[in-house]
């Protein structure tokens, strides 16, 4: 018997054809080796050679609007993979905001690395539909941001440092959240985050919208993502408000503007639409925990 084909599971944008294409003619090579055996490695190799090059082509001449795709690429890490990937399995996730529910699109626990002890807080998109609906697409209530608090409080309680990961199109915008006081707990969460006396590390790893991403976005540094964006809304809301439809939303995202101002450092992706958050966490890693020993003792 011949060994089951592999199926490339991965996903593809528009823009990302010609790499799809590449990688599919590179498995055919490999399947037919493995049926004929037939010695294929010097075409496998050239076809590698070129899926490198057309990837770098891809890649280093983006438009804004193809790197907001890449913010929300399907296969891009989300908080709890980046957190497991730096925990090593030490991580406890705390629940609850204590006066309403959990709300699931906000995580939050205590982890170790490297012997450090440090609070972790994130904004968690699901990775398919079921868990996407179990997420709410990453887009927090006002419990969310009231347990991010509570959690936040804890770790300075405790002495221990923060990192906050931000990935959300925006806070949830519905009826239910407003009568909550969603508008007041983000408020609330920007006053309490500069008051903090532990080092506060802000690192978005995707989407980083309007008040929801500024909710957990208060810290001492802030780290970006290659291939991400934050901005006061996103281009489809700007859309909708400025032109009263979604077609405009490529006009809506604004030319690349200069990050100095808003990010202390752009992390580099190691795996262009950002696959492999193994790799990416310490690389991650490096930088937020030069920015602690920046900052200084965890007591400033």
């Amino acid at each position: 018997m011949h060994p089951q084909t592999i199926i490339d599971m991965r996903n593809y944008l528009d823009f990302e054809s010609p790499i799809k294409e590449l990688n599919e003619q590179i498995q055919k090579l490999k399947d037919s080796a493995v049926k004929t055996g037939v010695n294929v490695d010097t075409a496998v190799l050239e076809l590698e050679r070129a899926l490198e090059e057309k990837t770098r082509e891809i890649y280093k001449n983006l438009d804004p609007w193809q790197r907001v795709q890449l913010s929300r690429h399907p296969d891009r890490p989300y908080a709890l993979e980046y957190i497991e990937a730096l925990t090593e399995g030490t991580w406890i996730e705390l629940h609850g905001d204590r006066t309403v529910k959990d709300d699931k699109a906000m995580i939050g626990g205590f982890g170790m690395v490297n012997g450090q002890s440090i609070m972790f807080i994130g904004q968690q998109k699901g990775v398919n539909t079921k868990m996407r609906q179990y997420r709410n697409f990453g887009m927090a209530n006002p419990e969310g941001y009231r347990k991010a608090l509570r959690l936040m409080r804890l770790a300075e309680k405790f002495n221990k440092p923060i990192v906050t990961l931000i990935d959300t199109p925006g806070a949830f915008p519905g009826l239910e959240a407003e009568e909550r006081g969603q508008g007041e707990a983000i408020a609330r969460n920007l006053f309490e985050m500069m008051r903090l006396k532990v080092p506060v590390i802000c690192i978005i790893i995707g989407e980083g919208a309007s008040g929801g991403a500024l909710g957990i976005g208060i810290g001492d540094r802030v780290l970006m993502m290659e291939n991400t964006w934050y901005s006061v809304i996103s281009p489809e809301s700007c859309s909708s408000i400025l032109w009263r439809s979604w077609d405009h939303k490529i006009k809506a995202e604004a030319p690349s503007l200069s990050v100095e101002a808003l990010a202390a450092v752009i992390v580099p992706s190691l795996s262009k639409a950002g696959r492999n958050p193994g790799i990416l966490s310490k690389k991650t890693f490096l930088y937020s925990s030069s920015s602690v020993i920046i900052i200084g003792s965890p007591l400033r």
